[in-house]
This record gives structure tokens, sequence and C-alpha cells, in this order.
């Protein structure tokens, strides 16, 4: 089914739903992998719950999409390399069981011609340089497979990298980390500071040769969270030519409702603990049960509702700070919780209705949907080539 031959919501203009579905929309930053890790599991389904199937793609006119290759830090060593591999299987799966819709994507000259065809590009990033137990033979290997970013840390510490919400125990980057930075340019691997420490972000900027991007943060002058990125940080990654994809998660957008968190730290209890009951150590269904659990407590009044329009405040912050041409999506769809409104992928045709109507060009629309991050993979793709390493 062509991307344009969708279902649209009546709260979409016809300028925006021509201006979005002749788009190539990107989403740099999707959990949906740990679903696919289930044999049952069929993206090409419409699936009641979640956020990502390819009907709802379609739907909401997502042209690309990177699946997040994720396991918790604290799995190191040929475990974590292993259950990498396991994910990386199961996302081309999908795609080799759904040919009319899907196909792989390792460059930006592939997401484009796969839009040409109307189908969707799918690709691969890994969350998390833990994955790689402290080798270059592994990164290299990742990328072999398609792997076209790494997000250096995840929630801890790397034994090369600090990470945003643990204690500071390396100084940013070690020498080691600087090398699997070079390594990356190298090959071709968009550098991910999503996640990473203040002064290990600063420390990339230093060492790469290519510009480098946030797969899935939001502001910190909106929401003051660790993952977030303060104004200077969104200033110093537009200099290096990267950008900043917007996270849709609630407690990254929202500070109020990170304030209602802190005030009453039962509520994560009672949450852990009717996750617990429900879900076991199934992964896959965690947040999903989160989800439903967040939004019954918000009808219960122990939580403050989340607009998906806070989206677009983030957005419309980032481009003052750092221009249209250094701003993105990256959902965290599947991994993170959504703002009412924004649902599932269906619904990402709000975004440019929402652009139009605050002013924006089209051709600045378009850059933030996806022509930004387009624009990134090319140069990061010349890179490598001067470097004599791209794939």
């Amino acid at each position: 089914m062509p991307l344009q031959a969708v279902k649209t919501s009546d709260e979409i203009s016809p300028k925006a739903r021509e201006l979005h579905f002749r788009s190539i929309v990107v989403d740099t930053h999707d959990d949906t992998t740990q679903r696919l890790l289930d044999p049952k599991f069929d993206l090409g389904v419409r699936h009641t719950d979640g956020n990502i199937d390819i009907p709802r793609m379609r739907e909401g006119g997502l042209g690309a999409v990177f699946f997040s290759i994720w396991i918790p830090g604290t799995i190191t060593g040929p475990a974590a390399v292993q259950k990498a591999l396991e994910q990386i299987n199961a996302v081309r799966r999908q795609v080799a069981d759904h040919p009319r819709d899907l196909v792989l994507a390792t460059t930006a000259a592939d997401v484009r011609n796969a839009f040409a065809a109307h189908k969707i590009a799918v690709l691969l990033g890994v969350e998390g340089g833990h994955m790689i137990n402290s080798d270059l033979g592994v990164l290299r290997k990742f990328a072999g497979l398609g792997v076209r970013y790494m997000t250096l840390t995840h929630s801890v510490n790397v034994a090369w990298a600090d990470s945003s919400t643990d204690t500071p125990a390396r100084n940013g980057l070690t020498d080691f980390g600087k090398q699997v930075v070079r390594e990356m340019n190298r090959l071709g691997m968009m550098v991910d500071i999503s996640h990473v420490a203040d002064k290990t972000f600063y420390d990339v900027l230093a060492t790469s040769k290519a510009p480098v991007f946030a797969s899935h943060s939001s502001c910190r002058a909106l929401c003051n969270a660790p993952r977030n990125m303060t104004d200077q940080m969104i200033k110093d990654l537009a200099a290096k030519g990267g950008v900043i994809q917007i996270n849709y998660h609630i407690g990254f957008l929202s500070q109020e409702f990170r304030d209602a968190e802190k005030a009453n730290p039962e509520i994560e209890k009672e949450i852990g603990s009717e996750i617990k009951k429900r879900c076991g150590e199934v992964e896959s269904c965690l947040l999903l049960e989160k989800e439903r659990i967040l939004r019954e407590l918000v009808a219960q009044g122990k939580l403050p509702r989340v607009n998906w329009t806070r989206i677009i405040d983030h957005i419309d912050h980032a481009v003052r700070i750092a221009g249209a041409d250094h701003v993105g999506l990256g959902s965290d769809f599947d991994g993170a919780n959504m703002p009412y409104g924004m649902d599932d992928a269906s619904h990402i045709p709000q975004i440019t209705n929402a652009l139009l109507e605050k002013g924006y060009s089209e051709s600045d629309i378009q850059k933030i949907l996806g022509g930004d991050t387009l624009r990134v993979m090319e140069q990061v793709e010349a890179v490598a080539k001067r470097l004599g390493g791209h794939p």
C-alpha cells in the first residue's frame, strides 16, 4: 500500500496532510524490537497495544524507523553481545517476512529509495556501548550487520564512558572511549549522545570528525531531566552539525509530571508492585503494563495528564535555540510512556499540522520530519568514505 493511501485524523488539515505524506518522516528511536523477540509477534498485523506496527506506521506516514537494539546495562560481557545479535536478527527477520512493506536501509540513499518505492526503511541502532564488550571487533561486526548508530551508554556507566543517570566514574570518555568514537566515524556509524553524561557529550564533540546526534532526547530547559539537553549543549551539538531528536516520553516532556512523581515516591512503588504482579519478568510486557497503570493513576488524579502538544513545545524550543536544521524526531515508541493524543505512530501527522499552525515553513517542517536526519547520515557517510572505512 502506498504511503499516501492512509487513513488520517479529522484534526489534520488538507494542507498538512499533503505535506506530511510527501515528506520523508524519520523516527530515530523505537523500542519495538523487544516485541519482535516473541516469535508470535507479527509486525505486519495491526495490534491493539503498543505503538508500532506496519498498518499504523503507514497511517502515520512513517517512512523510516530505527529499531533499537537494547538490553539492560547490567548485562555485560559475551552475554550482552549475544543478546544484541539476537535482536539484530529479529529485526532482519521481520524485514524478510514483509518484503512488500519493509526494506533494510543502511544509508540515506537507501532511505530515499525506499520512500520512492513506497516502502518503509528499517534501520538499526544499538542502545548502549556495553553491548560491544569493549571490543572494536564487535563494533565492526555490528556495523557489518547494518547497525548505523550506537548510543554510547544507557542508564549506567560503561567501562569507557559515563552515563547521565549514574555516578561519574570515567570523567567522560576514556582513551578507549575516544577510540570507539573514531572507529564509529570510520565505519559510518552515527555517534548517539542520548543517555551520556554532560562531560561525555563534550568529549564526544571534541573527538568526533563527523556530526553526532541525540537519537531520543528533549530540552532540559523545559523539563529538568538529566537525559535531556541543556540549551548550551543543543547549541554546541548544532555547531558540530548535529541534530537533537525530540523524545515523546512524558517524563522528559513535562516538569509537572516529574515533580508529581518525586513528590509522591509511593507512586513508583505502587507502579513497580503492580507491574511485577501483571508481568513477572517478561521484558516486553513491562512497558505496556506501565502505560496502562499510569493512565489509571492519571484518571484517579494521582498524576497530571501530559498532552501530546508538549512534543511541539520541545520542538519549538530546540528550533529557537539551534534552528530548524538541527531538530528531528526520536519518539521512543514502545520504550517509553506516551503523552495523551500520541498513542501510536498513526498520530505523527499531528506534528506536521501543529507546526504549520505555528507558522513554520514547509521546508523547515520537512527538515524536522526527517531531512535533518538524512543530512547527518550523509555527512557521516562522507567522513567514513574519506577515512576509507565505509562498509
